[in-house]
């Protein structure tokens, strides 16, 4: 499967933005879904994950502010980013997983091209 995000852009501190992964095949329902974002001179680190039944996992920086979903028919998944903070600035990667829904990137086989958001105080 291939992944192309979108939606990165500049944002205030308490703004929002919407990411969007489109994916391509027609396996997309059979795929956990996951965004990761790697901020500057920091590792790669979860976001949150939607599974193929569509429960959702965050990360703690990020529980009530940030919402994943996934349009099966429309073969993408979202990360509405609300509250943003200029610690969420970095570039954000849609990533899928074929086996079991997970926090870590190494269980995710197929990534995308990154998206940059940027959040000035």
């Amino acid at each position: 499967v291939q992944l192309q995000a979108s939606g990165g852009g500049l944002v205030q501190a308490g703004g929002s933005l919407r990411l969007s992964c489109a994916a391509s095949g027609r396996t997309f329902s059979s795929y956990n879904m996951g965004w990761f974002r790697q901020a500057p001179e920091k590792e790669r680190e979860f976001v949150a994950a939607v599974s193929r039944s569509g429960g959702t996992y965050y990360a703690d920086s990020v529980k009530g502010r940030f919402t994943i979903s996934r349009d099966n028919a429309k073969n993408t998944v979202y990360l509405q980013m609300n509250s943003l903070k200029p610690e969420d600035t970095a570039v954000y990667y849609c990533a899928a997983d074929g086996v079991v829904i997970s926090t870590r990137e190494y269980e995710y086989d197929y990534w995308g091209r990154g998206t940059l958001v940027t959040v000035s105080s």
